[in-house]
């Protein structure tokens, strides 16, 4: 009896020991080319976002729209394994200051200041109907999640402010990243003590590069700044460079990622930090305006980045990657990821225009490396795959699941029918027949045509070189 009351105590006290909100995050994994959904089921509005941890738990913070792109809110969400989150706040909303009424508030990013108590938010502003204004945002909050107090925006040292990041350095030196000069430029400025305001200009990086969407770390003590090229919504190849000081000279751009960031544009570089290393996780949007949708209806692509050296940085595409936040380790999950390039005209089968709608049809165009003519291969059983077009996250499908010669080949969402299933069957010298299940019908470009947006169809298989593919 004395020694279970003992073993009762000792119970007792450990379990006092664990606080609210400590427990150890479970691995998740996330799919890509996807919206994310919060713990009750509703779309996550955190597009140009950035995330800061505070405690155990990491806060998201990002553009929330109304359905003609101008400012709704900046919404807040919360989580411990950066899968599961949870909404807590629309943090600033239009109704918080008379210059939000109607306005454009992009890419905001959220800092505590340690010597006032604040945490402080820095955003891009315009005014809703032109991007004229190009000026600095700045609001505060005493709690990570509370309801933020607009500070005013200006154009920080008369200079104009877009796309803007916030980077901490080790000693507590705080700096606001942002294009100017109508984006042909960077400029990196000093932050004040208290947060609020640019205290000098110390870098003006690039001129007449015409980079945006910066994102800035450190590792190892080299510091990184990603940023991607000005094309509007479109996607385009995202670059890098090295310093070994904020202030000291920079490297020359290099290439990350294919040509389009896997259709994504850089928002944010979250580094994980675990038991056991640190990892950085690319956060990007994958605009829906790129399509002529609203931003409300875009995607997410978050990524783990690669080091092959201390100054050199990859990035490759998986549909999912599972994070461990607990050890800090974030890998890639994803299926195999395919081109499918025909014999007969060297040309790849394609999603047009990146298209993210069901019902497109599959053609052939020149090889360019998009996600839009990347499949990935999701096993289906019996030696079949689901081919997820990487671009939209759908399958490919023939349509109406026709039995018919012609019938054609579409993008739907993926489900478990067989006219989503299909099967490579080798053609020879490196080529292979790609066989619907339900059918046992093969991918064919209609009438061995060489010629661009020739569409691509099911048809009874056969030697010829249209139906046959390289993968």
């Amino acid at each position: 009896m004395p020694q279970r009351c003992g073993l009762a105590v000792v119970l007792a006290v450990l379990s006092a020991l664990v606080l609210p909100g400590s427990a150890v995050a479970a691995p998740v994994t996330i799919t890509n080319g996807t919206q994310f959904t919060d713990t009750n089921g509703n779309v996550v509005h955190a597009h140009g976002g950035g995330v800061l941890k505070v405690g155990s738990y990491y806060y998201w913070f990002g553009e929330n729209r109304n359905p003609d792109n101008t400012f709704r809110a900046v919404s807040a969400y919360r989580s411990t394994d950066l899968r599961n989150w949870e909404f807590r706040n629309n943090v600033l909303t239009q109704s918080s200051h008379s210059e939000l009424q109607v306005a454009n508030i992009e890419r905001p990013k959220v800092i505590f200041n340690a010597s006032t108590g604040q945490y402080v938010m820095w955003m891009h502003k315009e005014n809703g109907r032109d991007y004229g204004e190009a000026r600095a945002a700045v609001a505060t909050a005493s709690t990570v999640d509370g309801n933020y107090t607009w500070r005013g925006s200006f154009r920080p040292l008369d200079y104009m402010s877009r796309d803007i990041t916030l980077f901490k350095d080790d000693d507590g030196t705080t700096y606001m990243i942002s294009a100017a000069n109508e984006n042909a430029d960077l400029h990196v400025y000093r932050l004040t003590s208290d947060y609020l305001q640019v205290s000098a200009r110390v870098q003006r990086l690039w001129p007449g590069s015409w980079r945006e969407a910066p994102a800035m770390f450190k590792r190892n003590g080299v510091y990184f700044l990603l940023t991607s090229g000005a094309t509007g919504w479109n996607p385009n190849q995202q670059k890098y460079a090295t310093a070994s000081s904020v202030t000291g000279s920079w490297s020359a751009l290099s290439d990350v990622g294919n040509a389009t960031a896997f259709d994504s544009q850089t928002a944010f570089v979250l580094p994980v930090q675990g038991s056991q290393t640190t990892s950085y996780l690319y956060l990007g949007d994958r605009w829906a305006g790129a399509t002529g949708g609203a931003v409300n209806e875009s995607r997410y692509v978050w990524l783990p980045l690669s080091f092959p050296s201390n100054t050199t940085m990859t990035m490759s595409y998986s549909s999912q990657v599972t994070i461990d936040t607990a050890t800090g380790a974030i890998t890639a999950t994803g299926a195999q990821r395919y081109s499918f390039t025909a014999r007969h005209s060297g040309k790849c089968a394609d999603i047009p225009s990146s298209s993210q709608d069901n019902g497109t049809q599959l053609k052939q165009y020149p090889c360019n490396g998009g996600n839009n003519q990347g499949f990935e291969a999701q096993p289906a059983g019996d030696e079949y795959y689901r081919l997820v077009a990487a671009h939209s996250g759908k399958c490919l499908d023939v349509s109406d699941a026709s039995t018919a010669d012609s019938a054609t080949v579409i993008q739907y969402t993926c489900g478990s029918g067989t006219h989503q299933q299909w099967r490579f069957e080798d053609a020879g010298s490196g080529y292979y027949r790609i066989v619907a299940r339900h059918s046992g019908k093969c991918l064919d470009v209609t009438s061995g045509s060489t010629a661009d947006g020739a569409l691509v169809k099911q048809y009874t298989c056969g030697s010829d070189a249209n139906q046959q593919w390289r993968r």
